[in-house]
């Protein structure tokens, strides 16, 4: 596949959800103008058996790339999640198995397979870092840190935060961004792509490649979306929509963002077109309700990353189950070890544990058939209802 300098799809590429740009702005566009073929990778850690809608992100602007007939590589850490990444981290990740950590990702191609071709005309490749660190010797090792100093990763605030409170800093932490620098080298690539909580570690890539192969590879850092009170919305702060969602979750969980989100979960969530995108905001600024484009960006963040379908089917469970209170036509079935509410509760994954079940009868947010319960060992029978809240049923198997 030839590679296209459209100029409008390279302003979109340089602009949309772009936080930063380095070298510089100019620097990429002469560099997409030029029509060479660049190759430019994301890297995703498998931390969790799901990819959620900040890899999204990512994955959107690496599909802009694509489409102009770029080499994209997407990889897959499992070699640096069994170290863990210590960004915005104030106490080291708890380090992962091999075999945990294999499992994690089983499902990442296919989730990503919703935005990233991996098998057209210019396909998109998928690569794993331990094919090259899990090869390295210690002294290969210390050959690498050689390249890095002390007091150059002692910048990086959560290590200062953990200075203030006399809290431990290992040393593989700092081996992490080693680690992600080289695999730049190992693939070889002109570019980076991620959110803009890795530029640290996105540039000490471009620090590597500059003293390795004397080549001065890009790095684009997109925008990050955030709750109000500005964290990002991510696994590690327990507010992330998974694109193992089901479509009734996803759409739900968008309408959940407050109003002052919609604006940027077009623009980094969606593949709306970014004319219509910069028209939405601007009707967002003249309007009193924007709840009639808060569900366009719910089934349109939907339709991305799950597809029409499921866009569709998460639509019409908003409406008849939360606009209209009705109780949807499919629902989780369960047969559970111990025929009451408590165990119906945890077994169809409503709560994550009897003590939270507990908490949510206390609260008089969990009914049984539309009765309100109070014992938390009520009994339930095959062919009753167990709801909490507006949105989550079950019924009994």
């Amino acid at each position: 596949m030839s590679v296209s300098t459209d100029p409008q799809k390279i302003e979109e590429i340089l602009d949309r959800g772009v936080e930063n740009v380095y070298p510089g702005r100019d620097y990429l566009k002469e560099r997409l103008e030029s029509g060479d073929k660049l190759k430019l990778y994301v890297g995703y850690d498998p931390t969790a058996p799901s990819l959620h809608i900040g890899h999204g992100i990512s994955m959107l602007k690496m599909r802009q790339f694509q489409e102009l007939g770029h080499e994209v590589v997407m990889l897959i850490g499992d070699f640096t999640a069994m170290i863990g990444d210590p960004t915005d981290k104030d106490t080291a990740r708890n380090k992962l198995s091999r075999s945990e950590v294999l499992d994690n990702c089983k499902e990442y191609k296919q989730q990503a397979s919703a935005i990233l071709d991996f098998e057209g005309k210019n396909p998109a490749h998928l690569e794993y870092n331990s094919e090259w660190l899990g090869d390295m010797n210690f002294a290969d090792v210390i050959d690498l840190s050689s390249n890095f100093t002390v007091q150059n990763m002692m910048e990086r605030d959560m290590f200062q935060r953990r200075i203030d409170k006399e809290a431990p800093i290992y040393v593989h932490e700092f081996m992490y961004p080693m680690m992600q620098a080289y695999d730049c080298v190992a693939m070889d690539v002109d570019g980076e792509v991620g959110g803009n909580d890795q530029t640290f570690n996105m540039l000490k890539g471009r620090e590597l490649m500059k003293k390795l192969k004397d080549k001065d590879k890009f790095v684009i850092t997109t925008k990050i979306l955030t709750t109000n009170d500005g964290k990002k919305m991510s696994k590690s702060e327990g507010n992330a929509i998974t694109l193992s969602d089901s479509p009734a979750d996803m759409y739900g969980k968008v309408m959940r963002w407050s109003d002052d989100a919609i604006a940027n979960g077009y623009e980094l969530a969606t593949d709306v077109d970014i004319e219509e995108v910069r028209e939405i905001k601007e009707e967002l600024d003249e309007i009193d309700n924007p709840m009639p484009l808060k569900k366009r960006l719910a089934y349109e963040v939907t339709r991305t990353f799950l597809g029409e379908d499921a866009a569709q089917k998460g639509q019409d469970h908003f409406q008849k189950v939360i606009q209209e209170e009705e109780k949807p036509d499919q629902m989780e079935e369960v047969e559970p070890s111990s025929y009451d509410v408590l165990s119906v509760l945890v077994e169809a994954e409503l709560v994550s544990s009897k003590s939270e079940g507990r908490r949510m009868i206390d609260q008089n947010a969990v009914s049984l058939n539309d009765e309100k319960v109070e014992d938390y060992f009520e009994e339930v029978e095959p062919g009753d209802i167990v709801q909490k809240g507006k949105r989550f049923f079950a019924k009994v198997k």
